[in-house]
This record gives structure tokens, sequence and C-alpha cells, in this order.
């Protein structure tokens, strides 16, 4: 099967690792990712159904507005990828444009802007809720239209929820399969991008995780599949699960010498 990329840049994207996650997920009728990112697992993957869902409001917006109205989405983008839009006084009158913006449809396109020239396509915010990633200085930022349509095509299989994961995780019933790509444990102090949505995921929220994941296949059974850093705390959270060791390289690192292959597990329960 090809691997189809998603049309954000996004910390901790599973393109890369989509031939390991494909051997490890079980089949089903339904996929079900509380924690859905850029949405590669759903891109590269073939279920009748999908319930994808995240706590970053602009992420879900921007899926839906995709989804509604894919050519007006999609044109009205393309104007903000001109070139005399790609310099740092433009950036910063669209960010902050952004910041106060409250129409679904223009803070979309505002938001696929910003991912595509910030700095390393980060997607962070401050105590307020503002978006302050700094301007990338990209020479020529990719507009992804090929990626756009296949997603909004593929979309019309999918339900998007902006809410928490555990919320998430109740719609599961006999028949799903769950995929959790949780904010991943910190391998150092200076590796830490779970605060990407002011929402600090810590240990105890790791832990709520996996024990959810125990009780949906013990109790319900239904399959969930969990992705982190390969650590003894992660192996620990995991006890319950099938473990499954897989090496990817990370990109995200503003240093190109701290751009390494990583140890991360597949957590499987069953």
């Amino acid at each position: 099967m090809k691997k189809n990329r998603a049309f954000l840049k996004w910390a901790g994207g599973k393109y890369l690792l989509m031939e390991d996650i494909r051997r490890y997920l079980p089949a089903g009728d339904c996929l079900i990712e509380p924690f859905v990112g850029a949405a590669s697992v759903f891109l590269n993957t073939d279920y009748e159904r999908y319930i994808l869902a995240d706590i970053n409001r602009d992420l879900i917006n921007l899926f839906n507005i995709l989804k509604s109205h894919p050519n007006n989405f999609i044109r009205e983008t393309r104007e903000l990828f001109a070139v005399d839009a790609n310099i740092s006084e433009v950036y910063y009158l669209l960010r902050n444009e952004f910041n106060f913006c409250t129409d679904a449809h223009r803070r979309a396109v505002l938001f696929l802007y910003l991912n595509r020239h910030c700095y390393n396509g980060l997607c962070r915010y401050n105590l307020n809720g503002k978006f302050n990633v700094p301007f990338g200085r990209y020479k020529k930022p990719y507009f992804p239209e090929r990626e756009l349509y296949r997603f909004a095509e593929k979309a019309r299989q999918a339900i998007f929820l902006c809410e928490h994961y555990q919320k998430t995780l109740s719609r599961a019933v006999l028949g799903s399969v769950v995929y959790c790509d949780p904010p991943y444990t910190p391998l150092s102090a200076t590796a830490n991008f779970t605060a990407y949505y002011a929402n600090n995921f810590n240990i105890t929220e790791q832990e709520n995780l996996a024990r959810l994941a125990n009780q949906l296949a013990r109790e319900s059974r239904i399959p969930v599949l969990i992705s982190n850093h390969d650590t003894a705390l992660t192996r620990k959270w995991y006890d319950n699960a099938v473990l499954y060791h897989v090496t990817v390289r990370r990109t995200i690192s503003s240093n190109i010498f701290r751009r390494h292959s990583v140890n991360e597990l597949l957590a499987l329960y069953l």
C-alpha cells in the first residue's frame, strides 16, 4: 500500500512509522483515534469508518472545514502561498489576525498558512491560547494541494471531534479498533512537546490512558494500540500489553545534528 503524506507539518507525525503501525493494528469496522494529530494513520489505513478526535480545536475545525467545503477552502488558502505572503511582516500580520479571528472558515485558512510558514512547522500556543510560533523563513513553502484533496475525499468516511481522549474512548463499541498517539513522554528535559496546546499531558494522564486501554481490551474486547517513546517508564505503564520495539528518525529538532533515530514502543492491548 502506497503511503500518503499528511498536508500538515506536525511534531511526532506518524508517516515514518506507518509500516509498523499497519502491521500491528488489528482489523475492525471502525478506527478510533483520540489523538489524531496530522492524521497520517487515517490517511494510510483502510477502515470502513473513522472517529477522529483531538483536543486542539483549531486542528479539528480545519479538518471539518476541509471536509465540508474543500474547493473554497483550497482556493482561498492557495492565495496565501503567494511569494509576497512569504515575508515576516505579512506572517506576523496574519498570525495576529488568526489569534483574534472568530470566523471558523477564515481561521482554518490561516491555520494552514501558519503551519506551512512558521518555524519548523510547530503548533504552539501561549498561556492565553494565542499561537506564538515565529516566522520560519522558508524559501518557498509547499502548498499541499494534492494532499488536501486526498484528505477531503477520504474525510467522507470520518467524523472529527474536539474532545478529551477519555470521551473519545467511551465511543468505542465491539468491532472498533483504537489507535492512541498521545503526547510522548520526553526523552530529556529539552525534548518536551507535551504542552503543544496549552495542555500538560502529564504522568497521571499517561497512566490513565494505559489503564483505560487495558480496560477496553479486557472488558469490552476492543483492541487498543498505543505509541510512545521506549523508556523504562513507558514499559512500566504498558506492562499489560504486548510490546513491539521500533526505531524511527525524528526531524523536529532545530539542530540538524540532533535529528537522529529514537527508540519507540507500540503497545498492543488485546
